[in-house]
């Protein structure tokens, strides 16, 4: 008999809170369809859905920047939650491993990476294929889904950790050291709407991570880094028009291609740097 599941929860928290807020969000946009669906005028208004929250190319040069966060933990279907989630779940021995120099720590500081990296790096392969390519087809196809971050934990425990397997669904084990390659493939076949290119780039990302081209994260780097997360998605989501946030003002200082924003009631004024849906695919 295996192990109570309370147990796996104990030594898995990173991965167990992951898996909570995906299933919620995935949970509440949901909710928000159906209840679209019950109501023709609300539709019309909200219209709220995947395209609402999935990154693409179009709305990245449009200033969507926070839609690099939301997209990686949005899912389009109970069914592609389910399959990322028992990915991921599989995945969490990394919380385990602290004796080979993982653990708790270096999984939720590389999961950061994981999420940015190989959502930015989407966004430069689509670049390169609309600009250099000519191939418009990625200018509006929308990615949502988890499996970026999923290729790259797979990627990572594979260099890391090669004796390990991953299970799917508590029945399917694959050989970890072939698990990134294997799933890119399959998914591929048996899903016509997966991201190879979101799967590639969280592979890509997961080997820099493993061979230690990204290295040096730590308690300081990673929260420095959360906090221009932060930052950068509440101003874009400002920006944007996506979300008025009424203590948040922005305008223009000095140099009109440079965005400034002030904290309403406070005084304070940042200076920050400005970056200049018909299909989707499942990531």
């Amino acid at each position: 008999m295996g192990r109570p599941l309370f147990y796996e929860i104990v030594e898995k928290p990173a991965t167990s809170c992951i898996i909570g807020i995906c299933s919620a969000i995935w949970f509440y946009t949901s909710c928000m369809i159906g209840i679209c669906s019950a109501i023709w005028f609300y539709i019309q208004k909200r219209n709220f859905g995947y395209s609402h929250v999935g990154l693409s190319y179009e709305n990245a040069i449009e200033g969507h920047h926070w839609r690099i966060i939301t997209s990686a933990f949005s899912h389009i279907s109970v069914i592609h939650l389910v399959f990322n989630m028992s990915a991921l779940w599989s995945l969490g021995v990394v919380e385990q491993l602290g004796h080979i120099g993982l653990g708790v720590a270096y999984y939720l500081h590389h999961t950061l990476v994981l999420v940015v990296l190989s959502g930015a790096l989407v966004l430069g392969m689509y670049h390169l294929l609309i600009q250099r390519f000519k191939i418009e087809y990625f200018r509006s196809v929308t990615a949502v889904g988890y499996s970026c971050v999923v290729f790259g934990w797979m990627t990572i425990l594979s260099v890391k950790q090669p004796s390990s397997k991953l299970d799917l669904f508590g029945f399917l084990s694959l050989p970890i050291s072939f698990a990134p390659f294997e799933s890119l493939i399959f998914t591929s076949i048996i899903v016509p709407q997966a991201s190879f290119l979101g799967h590639l780039s969280g592979i890509v990302v997961g080997y820099a991570i493993a061979w230690g081209l990204i290295h040096g994260m730590n308690n300081y780097w990673a929260i420095s880094m959360l906090g221009w997360i932060v930052l950068v998605f509440v101003v874009s989501l400002k920006r944007s028009g996506a979300y008025d946030f009424d203590f948040l003002e922005i305008e223009s200082v000095t140099d009109p291609s440079l965005p400034s924003v002030r904290f309403l009631g406070s005084g304070r004024t940042l200076q920050t740097s400005s970056l200049p849906v018909e299909g989707v695919e499942i990531v």
